[in-house]
């Protein structure tokens, strides 16, 4: 995909409107490994995923707790920065050698004032992250690790050949022994 490709995948833009866009995108190659994004950070930059993957974690009690993984044709931002300017709260590591698009928020936000069809996809954008961080937040207050796991397998069964189990056990709330337990059990 390109950037407009992955642009016009949150909201399509009038072609004009896009080549206002695309001008300020770049390409940025990162390896695997990589803090993208960093934790108490006021993060000038949001990211379109051509190729990799990625998660998001935050530190508690020490422990690295994974929230979120993306993919191709995904976003890596942290919204706290993109709407009001202040330290982010998760960090961004890249599980894969990663080839993304970089977009800079102080452009994007010059583009959101001087183009009404661009700030309507910035809009877009934001509705889409909080519709996905509340199906997130849904699924970990009502379902259990067991159901979170099977739909995990249904909605991206490629993930878990990408990412280590660790994460997937942090992402699912659980222990690597649990995770174990639960796999066994499907199969």
């Amino acid at each position: 995909m390109n950037a407009i490709d992955l642009i016009n995948k949150i909201y399509t833009l009038p072609s004009e409107s896009g080549r206002r866009l695309e001008e300020f995108i770049t390409e940025a190659t990162f390896p695997k490994g990589h803090i993208l994004l960093r934790e108490n950070k006021i993060e000038r930059d949001i990211y379109f995923i051509k190729q990799g993957i990625v998660r998001a974690y935050t530190c508690k009690d020490g422990d690295e707790v994974t929230f979120w993984f993306g993919k191709e044709g995904e976003v890596i931002l942290s919204m706290r920065s993109y709407i009001q300017n202040q330290k982010s709260y998760e960090t961004i590591e890249l599980l894969e050698d990663c080839l993304l698009y970089k977009l800079p928020t102080d452009q994007l936000q010059q583009l959101f004032r001087e183009d009404i069809h661009i700030a309507n996809w910035g809009r877009k954008l934001a509705e889409q992250e909080l519709i996905q961080t509340e199906k997130r937040l849904i699924s970990r207050q009502f379902s259990t690790a067991a159901e979170r796991y099977e739909e995990l397998i249904q909605y991206d069964p490629q993930l878990l050949q990408r990412v280590q189990l660790g994460h997937i056990a942090s992402y699912l709330g659980i222990t690597q022994v649990s995770l174990s337990r639960i796999r066994a059990g499907i199969k």
